[in-house]
């Protein structure tokens, strides 16, 4: 699916020397400028942080890099800071406009898009290229592959793979410098419009949380908060926040609890006081001592790995070599051992502590789903581990394979249990039954019972969460099922996008991603229930924080009845918050208004600037029933520290008849304070 680094690092060094020619007789011009012109966007595309759709034909005048990748792909977020680096040094020249062309039906929506967007900081235009228009148009063949186009609007460059930025730095840079030189003003360098989706922190006391671990035996939660680059602890049963680890900033630094820099940390592990870290997009291997409070690197030198590690070899001084996206870890048959689930190189590592030695052990380090020996076997971005320790057994969640798989070391062989078990990376789904017959999508983490017998899977592109059962081999759906967000039995919760999950007496704790939550499955009553923080000011990141409220519910109220005259008529709303509270000024609340067929309603989401408003109506006569999603953002009206919010649906018969005196629909609701805020 992916070609190999080292190939495409060759074929892009030929571009630029110009031996994949352009037929211009001067070799600079052959360098720079291309001959065909290149294929424009097809109309009807969704565009992401910019305000309207692009064409290259507005766009002449900007050297552009079009870089085609799919968000749950590891080396297209490889290449991720290497743009980023780019629009820095070329803010006025350049212009990157990423080509989602999704690999999984999830990847395709753009709802799902959107999050992607903010979640991993883009700041480039983005367009859905959905059904592969434009991928074809560019003859793209892997993810991630970038296309250079000129000033002028013409192709003269394509490649696929990871390109280092020094690569990309002396082309994009040659070929400004060549379009100046020319003295013709080809170089436009007016900025281009932005608008960005979701700029910045919106505040909520976590974001895009990417792994959960519940310690039953100190009554301790440890939440990733991944996009706020800290470790939030707290209290398994009150949820009170009880430590924050780490700065809150991106970084890569050791030290106590309040200076340690993260990036973007994913999977976790406990071993007594030490808490494992795999800080991913700091490629290394952290270690929290949660008695001395501080935080130190086992593995990692902060950089990324150019080279893939070869099986079996083992890799002295770790903290001095650079590594390719850590994503989970697990603590071994020894304390002292630890295995690394090593998503940017297809690979599991082992993490000698004793040592001081990291081993690739299992994965030949080719991405594919192949099964056989440790040594022989090929993963496909491994991103979730779970360690049986009595049968010397090790889940992994290999993501891009969409299966979950074990190794069995005591008989030296890596086997499938969840999913599908040829070797075919697009070979996913959403089916129950034993391997082989079941499917999955993008399956980001695994846990299990002590015992063994029983596993949990965050079927994440799913949105859902399954159990697999030793004794009968076969995966079936729990929870979820359409992306949403909503407490509930197994009928009504929702997820979305869940990428980790952790058991612990008869509960199961998910970090629910995109819903910026942390959920728990209470599996003798089959429920779900959303975590809130009674001391969520531990978690400010800004001035204010955002609690999600009753959003969880999925709360809808039908009203009483009532009768109204034909025509145009006064919706009136009146909203009584909880004492003590206002709304906040600075998120506009609103509400959305639905009317079955003779009800006319403004279209839109309609602004609340006050706890009271009148919004217009017409009617025909007879019966329908008109439906109003209110979302109100009200905060504490002396500190304003904390926000909340109250989501709710209300239903509202009405009866239209010529001869009734009333003009006027009238809709009260009183808004009450979660529990742990009362």
């Amino acid at each position: 699916m992916k070609r190999r680094l080292a190939y495409a690092l060759v074929v892009l060094a030929l571009v630029v020397l110009g031996i994949v020619a352009t037929g211009q007789s001067n070799q600079a011009d052959a360098r720079y400028e291309g001959t065909v012109v290149a294929p424009d966007f097809p109309a009807g595309l969704d565009w992401f942080n910019v305000p309207a759709p692009l064409s290259l034909t507005g766009l002449k005048g900007k050297v552009v890099l079009l870089d085609f990748w799919t968000y749950g792909c590891i080396n297209c977020i490889h290449m991720i800071p290497v743009l980023r680096q780019l629009e820095a040094k070329y803010p006025d020249e350049l212009v990157v406009i990423g080509v989602h062309s999704a690999k999984f039906a999830n990847e395709s929506e753009s709802a799902n898009i959107r999050q992607i967007v903010q979640r991993y900081e883009l700041h480039h235009p983005v367009v859905n290229d959905k059904d592969f228009l434009v991928w074809r148009s560019y003859r793209a063949n892997a993810w991630p592959t970038l296309a250079v186009i000129d000033p002028r609007g013409r192709l003269v460059a394509r490649e696929a793979g990871e390109i280092p930025f020094s690569v990309l730095d002396d082309y994009i840079g040659g070929m400004i410098a060549y379009y100046d030189s020319l003295g013709l003003g080809d170089i436009d360098r007016t900025p281009l419009a932005l608008a960005l989706e979701g700029a910045g922190d919106p505040g909520t006391p976590l974001l895009y949380p990417g792994a959960v671990l519940a310690d039953a035996a100190r009554a301790r939660l440890f939440i990733t908060d991944s996009n706020h680059h800290r470790i939030v602890v707290a209290d398994l049963n009150t949820y009170e926040v009880l430590a924050v680890i780490g700065a809150g900033t991106r970084g890569f630094s050791d030290g106590d609890f309040a200076s340690a820099q993260f990036n973007q940390p994913q999977g976790i592990a406990l071993d007594g006081q030490t808490l494992y870290v795999a800080d991913t997009n700091n490629h290394a291997i952290r270690a929290i001592d949660l008695n001395a409070q501080t935080v130190r690197t086992l593995a990692g030198n902060g950089e990324m790995a150019r080279t893939l590690a070869r099986f079996g070899m083992p890799i002295t001084m770790p903290t001095a070599v650079p590594l390719r996206s850590p994503w989970a870890v697990a603590v071994g048959a020894e304390p002292h051992l630890l295995h690394v689930a090593m998503a940017g190189m297809h690979q599991l590592h082992l993490l000698d502590l004793k040592a001081n030695t990291l081993t690739p052990h299992v994965g030949n380090g080719r991405e594919a789903q192949k099964n056989g020996t440790p040594a022989e076997s090929e993963l496909a971005q491994p991103s979730g581990l779970f360690y049986d320790a009595g049968r010397d057994w090790l889940y992994f969640a290999d993501s891009e394979s969409s299966t979950v798989r074990v190794v069995d070391f005591a008989q030296n062989v890596v086997r499938v249990i969840s999913g599908t078990t040829d070797n075919n990376l697009f070979d996913f789904g959403d089916r129950d039954g034993i391997a082989g017959v079941s499917r999955l999508q993008h399956a980001l983490d695994v846990t299990g019972t002590p015992d063994g017998e029983t596993l949990y899977i965050a079927d994440t592109y799913n949105n859902k969460i399954k159990r697999y059962e030793r004794s009968t081999g076969a995966t079936v759906t729990l929870f979820g099922g359409e992306a949403g967000f909503r407490d509930g039995d197994a009928a009504t919760a929702r997820f979305h996008e869940p990428g980790g999950v952790s058991y612990a007496d008869g509960k199961l704790y998910v970090a629910d991603t995109n819903n910026h939550a942390v959920r728990v499955i209470d599996l003798s009553t089959n429920t779900v229930s959303t975590i809130t923080f009674p001391n969520p000011q531990a978690l400010l990141t800004r001035e204010v924080v955002v609690v999600g409220g009753n959003r969880a519910l999925g709360e809808r109220v039908t009203l009483a009845a009532q009768t109204v005259a034909t025509g145009e008529v006064t919706l009136e709303l009146v909203f009584t918050l909880p004492d003590g509270y206002k709304l906040n000024p600075l998120v506009n609340s609103f509400v959305r208004l639905r009317g079955t067929e003779g009800i006319q309603t403004p279209e839109g989401a309609q602004t609340l600037n006050d706890t009271t408003a009148a919004l217009p109506l017409t009617l025909a006569e007879g019966e329908g029933v008109l439906t109003l999603e209110v979302t109100l953002y009200y905060c504490e009206a002396n500190e304003e520290r904390v926000c909340l919010i109250d989501d709710v649906q209300l239903t509202l018969p009405l009866r239209a008849e010529a001869g009734t005196d009333s003009r006027t629909l009238r809709v009260a609701r009183s808004v009450q304070l979660p529990e742990a805020y009362r």
